[in-house]
């Protein structure tokens, strides 16, 4: 028996604990944070992808207000009120809302509000709904009337036919919008924006930031920024 043969004495093997447990936290600790990493970005993706649908639609359907045929809506007969305002905004107590007289892009979903048949040279006849078939020579051009509400934290949309707003995306802390104005009505050049315009014949593109929140708090607030142009203003 060798006399010189021992085993760990205490302290050494309270040291060998002591090392063993923070390599442990260690491990412990990067796998937390890369979890809570994932998680935050994870988040930060369902945030981005409420946004790009949202302000994707709304873009959409912004860059085609005011498309109310091929001719001028002077020489519409019997053209709606709502003709000759194809883009307002209302920021009336808590709730914001945009209304744009658009274009029906042939979704699907729902009927148009009033169809223009035109010869799309000298006349041109607005019906309220879908208008009777075209004769020859005649082109139908659906319009529908959308309005974008922000209130309680969601964004809904609503239109004359389905006033009961329909939500599209939760969790929306801010929703404002901003004006790109021509310094006048000929010109196509924006020159400033403003929240609240005097003349609406002047606008020429909309801004919009929306403020998104994470209910659970694992990302902070995200901010998304778009400017649409409406390419169909007609005067």
């Amino acid at each position: 028996m060798n006399r010189h043969a021992r085993g760990f004495s205490l302290v050494e093997l309270l040291l060998a604990l002591a090392v063993g447990l923070v390599l442990v936290l260690g491990v412990s600790q990067m796998l937390i944070s890369s979890r809570l990493t994932h998680d935050s970005q994870q988040a930060a993706m369902v945030l981005q992808d409420d946004a790009r649908f949202a302000l994707g639609k709304i873009t959409q359907d912004i860059r085609q207000a005011g498309m109310l045929g091929c001719l001028a809506t002077t020489v519409i007969d019997n053209a709606p009120a709502a003709f000759d305002r194809p883009i307002s905004w209302d920021a009336s107590g808590s709730s914001r809302s945009l209304r744009l007289v658009t274009a029906n892009v042939g979704d699907g979903v729902g009927k148009p509000d009033w169809t223009v048949l035109s010869d799309c040279r000298e006349t041109a006849q607005a019906y309220a709904g879908s208008a009777p078939a075209a004769a020859p020579g005649l082109i139908r051009f659906g319009i529908r009337q959308l309005t974008y509400t922000h209130e309680a934290g969601q964004l809904k949309v609503s239109t004359p036919a389905a006033p009961a707003k329909a939500v599209l995306i939760d969790n929306v802390r801010a929703f404002d919008i901003s004006f790109g104005l021509a310094a006048k009505p000929e010109s196509t050049v924006v020159v400033r924006y403003d929240s609240h315009p005097a003349d609406d014949s002047l606008i020429r593109s909309v801004r919009i930031s929306m403020t998104l929140l994470d209910p659970t708090g694992r990302v902070r607030d995200q901010t998304y920024n778009v400017v649409a142009a409406l390419r169909n203003r007609l005067g």
